[in-house]
Formats: C-alpha cells, sequence, structure tokens
C-alpha cells in the first residue's frame, strides 16, 4: 500500500510563524509522499489566510476558532491516508516524513514526537525531557500528530465539545485501535507563551489546568482560567 501524507495546520491569527514553517516545509526530504499541505484557519483577522494560499495550501475556514473543530475539517478535505496535525509554530526534523512512514510500516497506527523548545532555559529543557516516556499524561499537540486516516474517522475525530485538552482526550481514544509511537527526535515548538507569561509561572498555570481537567472541571471554567491567567503571546 502507498501511503501518503495530508499535513493539517490549525490556525488563528499566525501570519508571523504560518509563512516560515510553510517554507521550511518546502525544504523536507521525501516531499513526494506530502499529499497536501491544509490550513485550517479559525476566523484569523490579519493575512493567515492570504498567506496560506500564496504558498499553495489547500485552506478551509471554520466558524469557530477552536482546534478540534479546525482540525476536524481540515481531515475531512484531506487526500492522503495519513493525517499529520501540526501546530504553526512547531518545526518537525527535515526527515519527518520517512520518521512517520517507518512507524506506519512498523505497524503502528498513529504517533508524536517529542518535545524541543526553541529556548535554552534549563527549566524548559527540563520539562521537554518528559516528553520521550510513551504515557498519556505527557501527550500534548506541541509534539505533532500522525494518525492513519482510517483511525481518526473510526473514533470520531477530535472531540468538538472540548475547547482546552482536546488535544491529548484524543490520545486515548486512539489506544484503543493500535500502537502508538513516541518517535526519538524532536518537534521544535515556540516557547513564545512562557517569554511572555514568565516560564515558571506559564508552567505553573498549565499544571493548574490539567489537574483541573483530570478532576472534572468543565470546559468553561477552563477557558475562564486560561483566559484570565495567561496573556496573549
Amino acid at each position: 500500500m502507498t501511503f501518503t501524507i495530508s499535513i493539517i495546520i490549525p490556525t488563528k491569527n499566525e501570519a508571523t510563524q504560518l509563512p516560515v514553517l510553510l517554507h521550511y516545509l518546502n525544504e523536507v526530504s521525501g516531499k513526494e509522499h506530502i499529499a497536501e499541505i491544509i490550513v485550517s484557519d479559525g476566523m484569523s483577522n490579519d493575512d493567515t489566510v492570504h498567506i496560506a494560499n500564496l504558498y499553495g495550501a489547500k485552506v478551509v475556514v471554520s466558524e469557530q476558532a477552536r482546534r478540534g473543530k479546525q482540525m476536524n475539517a481540515g481531515a475531512k478535505i484531506a487526500t492522503g491516508n495519513i493525517l499529520y496535525f501540526l501546530h504553526a509554530d512547531s518545526m518537525p526534523q527535515l526527515d519527518f516524513i520517512e520518521d512517520i512512514l517507518d512507524k506506519i510500516d512498523a505497524g503502528y497506527v498513529a504517533g508524536c514526537y517529542r518535545l524541543r523548545f526553541d529556548d535554552d532555559h534549563w527549566f524548559l529543557k527540563a520539562n521537554a525531557w518528559f516528553t520521550r516516556f510513551n504515557v498519556n499524561a505527557v501527550r500534548f499537540g506541541d509534539q505533532s500528530l500522525f494518525v492513519r486516516k482510517s483511525v481518526f474517522e473510526s473514533i470520531g475525530g477530535f472531540r468538538e465539545d472540548l475547547i482546552i485538552m482536546e488535544d491529548q482526550e484524543i490520545i486515548h481514544r486512539i489506544r484503543t485501535k493500535g500502537r502508538f509511537a513516541v518517535i526519538a527526535g524532536y518537534v521544535t515548538t515556540s516557547a513564545r507563551k512562557y517569554r511572555v507569561n514568565g516560564i515558571y509561572r506559564m508552567q505553573g498555570i498549565f499544571f493548574y489546568i490539567y489537574f483541573s481537567y483530570l478532576f472534572g472541571a468543565s470546559q468553561q471554567k477552563l477557558v475562564g482560567i486560561y483566559k484570565k491567567l495567561i496573556r496573549p503571546s
């Protein structure tokens, strides 16, 4: 079976980060296996959509800036049999296509990379170190996610009622369908939220949100915490 990859990038006002990523994706090895790049936008009011069109990406616009809804919208128009969800401020390795295909050939149905920040602060390095472990507690969207499209569709995609934690919740359901891989390489993601909000403070807020989610806090409460405590970056 020939595998092709649809790269799906959810965006909201990413006019600064998106052209860097799209240019980078034009330089990767194995790009003949890329079926398309899909930018799924959440009603940006900057030049995000215009930039996506300039780079030849497919564009779908969601009526709400919810990552789960946006990523589902991108998946619906994807023609590849592997979906690769990637944040606009995250850069996978240049050989990520080969990595993904190797894992699919080895029988994995989905997986992600370890995480690395674009900042040398010791605390961020320590934080990212834990993403090497194949446990759900350290699986988040910044690590990117590849999944066979058939598996994604069989579990109903991302939960669109979740505004926060949708990227972690889906991993639990994916694991019921087959093996999940953590690739021994890295996605490098922006530490902009940490720099704007303070590194230790930002991590404390993330822990607060995560444990609030685990103990059953409503989405409305989680969103309230996020908006109240996190300064836009």
